[in-house]
């Protein structure tokens, strides 16, 4: 393939990404291929290839949003820049004094788009961009908890332990989730890594459906759990205040 093929095959892409980024969205095939001037065979081929890998997402009603990967290179690029999302994370921060996250659900995992560092001496390993199983994280298990039972039972085939702790039983982790939507927020205690211990809330669209999640991330020999939990009611309300900046 010629450079120029490729170059104007990313720009196409770039185009229907500009496209579905657009506000008034979801937008749906006819109005992105109207708007940029592209073939709906072609727009569809780009979209189904941005979908696959993270970058849009469909409504299944045959309408294109923003995927999670849009939001994490979108959060790279404006790390240094104060947004409304970053503001409300940041006061939140400074309230816990813990490092603090936003992930966004992609498929089977889920991504990380937005974090905060504790002001404390350890820092977490985590990064924007950063992928997260979601059966056996706090993140995880709020979207998992607020999913369609047939939607997520094919996610609860097949669980990997990732620590010792690591809940693996599909019918134990039902019992969980159960008591994550009464509850509001799910606990991670140290089943995705050894003395990392997390409690998140979802974030949630207008349909009640989950996009993602705000969690708390704690060191395990710093701050005990009982710290941790207390903060619960005011992590489920501003992870009702970033979801309409997901959504």
């Amino acid at each position: 393939m010629s450079s120029g093929a490729t170059e104007g095959s990313a720009l196409r892409t770039l185009r229907v990404l500009e496209a579905v980024a657009r506000t008034g969205g979801p937008h749906r095939l006819g109005e992105i291929a109207a708007d940029t001037g592209i073939a709906k065979p072609s727009t569809h081929r780009i979209l189904s290839g941005l979908s696959g890998a993270g970058y849009v997402v469909s409504d299944g009603d045959g309408a294109y949003g923003l995927g999670p990967r849009a939001y994490a290179l979108s959060a790279t690029i404006a790390s240094a820049e104060d947004t409304g999302g970053d503001t409300v994370l940041r006061r939140f921060q400074s309230e816990v004094q813990q490092t603090v996250h936003v992930a966004l659900r992609s498929g089977d995992h889920a991504i990380y788009v937005r974090k905060v560092d504790s002001p404390g001496p350890y820092r977490m390993a985590s990064r924007i961009g950063g992928v997260l199983p979601l059966h056996c994280t706090a993140i995880g298990k709020a979207v998992l908890a607020h999913l369609p039972a047939d939607e997520r039972a094919p996610l609860l085939r097949d669980l990997t332990a990732r620590t010792e702790r690591t809940t693996t039983d599909p019918a134990v982790l039902e019992q969980e989730l159960a008591r994550v939507r009464a509850d509001g927020c799910a606990l991670d205690d140290e089943e995705n890594e050894p003395t990392i211990r997390c409690l998140a809330a979802p974030m949630l669209d207008r349909a009640g459906r989950p996009v993602g999640g705000v969690s708390i991330s704690t060191i395990t020999f710093q701050t005990p759990k009982e710290a941790l939990l207390a903060h619960a009611d005011r992590l489920v309300e501003t992870a009702a205040l970033l979801a309409p900046l997901y959504t």
